[in-house]
């Protein structure tokens, strides 16, 4: 026997949730079918399961997408001010951490617990353990077989995630989704993720394993300053995250250890001064010895600063100013945060997220080609794209 709905949304996540809840505030009837045993997986992980679910600061600028444009209606038209009002309606205390990042103060689990709540209370239906077997398109809208029975719905939201994290549940259903109505689908990559070197940077760096610093790194004309953290595997740390998903196989990234020091200016200063202290205790004053001992050579490490040229002194500089790496590539979607990519900005309407080319499928959140910075704007993205198809479904 075939069930019919007004609204099947497929993905009980972050935006998916967020649609349902709207919709369902519109009086539609709206079923919400996901392959987890639970809802909101993805934000109950989020921050460390403090969840980061908004900033401060949201621009367009947070975002990476092929069509940079796309972001701006649903961000101004459902902003992180609109979130806080929600968290502040159900009394969940949150508090602000570096960079504008809002944190709860408690578990993650309460927002997901509030977006039931109201998703209870406007009579939005669920079906967890289950997986999508066919879609069909027909004259009134969409046919959709489960394992549990098949559906008849007018509109349909694809509201599936990334490949980020598949420990999860991440998938690539709603790509395969969108080929299917010949949708295209930027490639997708692993974004906000760590870098891993080559064997002989791995093996050279190993022992700096847990070392972090306040650096700069950049990709081309893109920098972020934050802290790096050298791994057993290679780097990590919120900066390196950050200018991962702007990297791509066979760039090269250039790590200003000492951003807020020239370095050159400060060594010949030291050496004007006649201070008697070897290159490596001097460098020891500004960053961790292990560091400085791996990267400067034992023949200049030992020297005084007062026998070492000028021109030595632009060559230590531009070591630690500029040091440059070439990554062998990244730990994949294992560790990523988030998936750079996805569905085709430009065959979906930034107002409603219906596609252009099917009346009534809807593509929201992390599988479209629209993926934010660290530090909250990812789940921004996924509540604000939700609200504003919910409006339209």
């Amino acid at each position: 026997m075939t069930q019919k709905t007004d609204v099947i949304i497929i993905g009980a996540g972050a935006s998916g949730l967020m649609c349902a809840l709207e919709a369902g505030k519109r009086g539609r009837k709206v079923l919400v079918v996901d392959h987890a045993k639970k809802p909101g997986s993805k934000v109950l992980v989020s921050g460390g399961g403090s969840c980061n679910f908004t900033n401060y600061y949201v621009e367009p600028e947070n975002f990476i997408s092929n069509n940079p444009h796309f972001c701006k209606s649903a961000i101004n038209r459902y902003t992180q001010w609109d979130f806080i009002e929600f968290m502040n309606k159900h009394n969940i205390a949150f508090h602000e951490r570096e960079h504008g990042q809002l944190f709860c103060d408690g578990k993650a689990s309460q927002i997901v617990d509030a977006i039931m709540l109201e998703c209870e209370q406007v009579g939005v239906a669920f079906e967890f353990n289950s997986k999508i077997k066919e879609i069909t398109l027909t004259d009134s809208g969409f046919l959709l077989k489960t394992p549990c029975g098949n559906y008849r719905c007018e509109s349909l939201v694809i509201a599936t995630g990334g490949l980020s994290i598949p420990t999860i549940g991440a998938s690539p259903l709603g790509y395969k989704i969108a080929e299917q109505f010949n949708i295209p689908v930027i490639p997708p990559k692993a974004g906000l993720v760590p870098f891993t070197l080559h064997s002989e940077d791995k093996q050279n760096f190993a022992e700096l394993s847990g070392i972090a610093v306040d650096a700069e790194v950049s990709c081309g004309a893109r920098a972020f300053r934050e802290n790096i953290l050298f791994t057993h595997r290679g780097l990590s740390g919120p900066a390196i995250l950050q200018i991962s998903s702007y990297w791509n196989p066979g760039d090269i990234i250039e790590i200003n250890l000492l951003p807020d020091c020239e370095l050159k200016n400060y060594l010949r200063n030291i050496k004007q001064q006649g201070v008697k202290k070897i290159v490596r205790n001097v460098l020891g004053d500004l960053l961790p010895d292990r560091l400085v001992e791996k990267l400067l050579s034992t023949n200049l490490a030992v020297k005084s600063i007062q026998d070492i040229s000028n021109q030595d002194i632009d060559g230590i500089a531009d070591l630690f100013n500029y040091w440059q790496i070439k990554p062998n590539g990244t730990e994949g979607y294992r560790t990523a945060e988030v998936t750079i990519g996805g569905v085709d900005c430009d065959y979906i309407s930034s107002k409603t997220m219906e596609s252009k080319n099917v009346k009534a499928l809807y593509f929201i959140g992390e599988v479209l080609d629209v993926s934010g910075w660290l530090g909250g704007y990812n789940l921004q993205w996924a509540w604000s794209s939700g609200w504003c198809a919910g409006q339209a479904v």
